[in-house]
């Protein structure tokens, strides 16, 4: 169990209907707020309305990919002076995946199948 200063907002951008469902309850049982959007366009739209601590982004995604989707969000951050904590997802485990999502804005990076475990290993470092 986290022991967390304040609340963690998540905004899942994820276009698989089944993770996005095992997120969700995941994080519900955790006590995480969280929004989910399918695609990185809605993730853009929802972040210029919307703060959240923590982004999760697919990195495969159609149309807008992970990326893109970071830079934009970045680009967006450097207008409000808000900053939030992107962790990368893919099934790929690759060096070359990891660096990628680094040299883009995101601030971490973790593979698919989804490991809770790895994940409040991480939000315990940086939000405790």
């Amino acid at each position: 169990m986290l022991n967390l200063k304040n609340p963690i907002s998540i905004l899942l951008v994820e276009d698989n209907v089944l993770n996005q469902k095992l997120l969700y309850f995941n994080f519900k049982k955790l006590g995480f707020e969280i929004k989910i959007v399918n695609n990185g366009f809605e993730a853009v739209e929802v972040y210029t309305k919307n703060f959240y601590d923590v982004i999760l982004m697919d990195i495969m995604m159609p149309k807008l990919d992970g990326y893109q989707t970071t830079e934009r969000i970045r680009e967006i951050e450097q207008t409000t002076g808000n900053h939030s904590f992107i962790i990368g997802l893919t099934s790929n485990v690759y060096d070359s995946d990891k660096e990628s999502c680094l040299a883009c804005g995101m601030n971490d990076f973790m593979s698919k199948p989804f490991d809770i475990d790895v994940f409040t290993k991480i939000i315990s470092a940086n939000f405790t």
